[in-house]
């Protein structure tokens, strides 16, 4: 439905998606003038479709600090800006959200920290963005809630409009519930999440751990994935399914991207200009402590170290995107990187011949596709991810059905990609290096085995599949308005 929501929710926009930003990026000229300019994403790709087809709304912080700008049109959705204070950065996001959550969530691999001021941003950012979603969505709609960002929206959202039909999906990992309930505000956050019709998560395990949850800190009842939510008198109320939906990516824009003869011949010029490795490795990460960076480089230095790896013949290529630069530990994460890596290099490396190149930058797609290309191992060493679709991109990548993907089994990816990848604990480093030596010397028939099975997985569940089957469980379940 055309039009702008208002307050009587007469007009307004069937579908509204919240999430912590919006899919383009804002930019302040010198003259004070805001320009703005596409981001694409995985879930910008996923939901793009689906937007245009229904005319859709998207709410998300701009991405600037103390941004206020009116809702706009871009690729067909409305764009509603939430505008977000200096103080509100430093404590909802980079505070609660990514050194309060981001950690617990993440098997506490980094303490989390639990501040109350924190916690107060979080719920008043949270509320901020379920009143503009609610603003803007028609009567009976759907809105779609994404990530750790936002878990009390669909709570605050069926309060402000018990009409609606609401879905929230979690990108990252829900913790076992004896880690959980370490957060003080625990139940806050079940109870916050429990106001969707469908709560999806990237893997079973997940889905069971926040079902966990559910029946350890609030008096709902649970049958399998179904959570039973009563009114206060007992009648029939609400209920609500936990269930895994993993996501994926755009997996044929990967495949025409690495079929181009332009990334083709940028794939064998970064072989050349590496000094053409018999072997080139490949880890593409952002610089997050949960990657298991630091894991890898160690193991490849030990190769190196016990001759199992030859600096002349391999290499390692460690792309690591900024991340998080104002939170202290990943600054700390960082440095340590940068030592490890220079150490490895210093005692490694010959003229010609470094042990690890380190890009401490962000690449285009094009240029990713390259480095899939030309890379023979692919390591993706997570401590924890949710998915990490790094791993799918790279199989998307590799039409040439060569290649080896080594997988950490941390990863909702390992649950999807069995048999086809070689699966590594990555706190074992004997173990790693043992799995890395014998994916740099697999025959290229065992390649094109694994790659194939690999392939047809990942081209066949792609994120347009994703966005669907949720949307599609969503729309089909029975509706109530009643909310305890």
């Amino acid at each position: 439905m055309a039009g702008k929501g208002s307050s009587g929710h007469s007009s307004g926009y069937d579908l509204v998606v919240v999430a912590n930003r919006l899919p383009v990026d804002f930019t302040v000229d010198d003259d004070g003038e805001v320009r703005w300019q596409r981001s694409p994403g995985g879930l910008v790709t996923a939901l793009e479709p689906v937007m245009q087809k229904s005319d859709g709304a998207w709410v998300g912080w701009s991405g600037a600090p103390d941004l206020k700008h009116e809702p706009f049109e871009a690729d067909d959705m409305l764009l509603v800006p939430v505008t977000l204070s200096r103080s509100e950065i430093e404590r909802y996001y980079e505070g609660f959200s990514n050194d309060t959550l981001w950690p617990l969530y993440h098997d506490v691999i980094s303490p989390p920290t639990y501040h109350r001021q924190w916690w107060d941003a979080y719920r008043r950012v949270n509320q901020r963005f379920a009143e503009a979603a609610a603003e803007q969505a028609a009567q009976g709609a759907v809105v779609w809630v994404h990530d750790y960002q936002l878990q009390l929206v669909p709570k605050m959202l069926r309060d402000l409009r018990p009409d609606l039909r609401i879905g929230f999906f979690d990108h990252i990992p829900f913790p076992p519930v004896e880690l959980f309930q370490q957060l003080p505000w625990r139940k806050q956050i079940v109870e916050g999440l429990l106001g969707a019709d469908l709560i999806g998560f990237q893997r079973g395990g997940d889905a069971s751990n926040f079902v966990r949850a559910v029946r350890r800190l609030t008096d709902h009842t649970t049958r399998g994935p179904i959570i039973s939510i009563s009114q206060p008198d007992g009648s029939p109320g609400r209920h609500v399914r936990a269930a895994a939906f993993p996501i994926s990516i755009d997996s044929q824009r990967f495949d025409r991207l690495a079929r181009q003869p332009e990334v083709q011949a940028r794939a064998k010029e970064i072989r050349t200009d590496l000094g053409d490795p018999d072997v080139m490795m490949l880890g593409v990460d952002r610089l997050d402590y949960t990657k298991g960076i630091r894991h890898r480089i160690k193991a490849y230095g030990e190769l190196l170290q016990d001759g199992r790896l030859d600096v002349t013949r391999a290499t390692l290529v460690q792309v690591a995107s900024p991340s998080r630069e104002n939170v202290g530990a990943y600054q700390e994460l960082r440095e340590h990187v940068e030592i490890l890596v220079g150490r490895i290099n210093g005692e490694f490396g010959e003229i010609g011949h470094s042990a690890i190149h380190y890009l401490h930058h962000s690449y285009p797609p094009e240029e990713m596709a390259a480095l899939y290309l030309a890379a023979d191992v692919m390591l993706v060493t997570s401590l924890r991810d949710g998915m990490n679709l790094v791993a799918k991109e790279y199989i998307a990548a590799r039409s040439d059905e060569q290649g080896v993907l080594v997988l950490s089994e941390f990863t909702g990816a390992a649950d999807e990609l069995a048999p086809g990848p070689l699966l590594v604990n990555p706190h074992d480093i004997d173990g790693m290096k043992d799995i890395i030596v014998t994916a740099a010397s697999m025959e290229p028939k065992e390649q094109r085995r694994r790659m194939r099975r690999l392939r047809r997985k990942v081209m066949g569940d792609d994120v347009a599949k994703w966005s669907e089957s949720f949307l599609g469980v969503l729309t089909a379940m029975p509706h109530r308005t009643s909310y305890v």
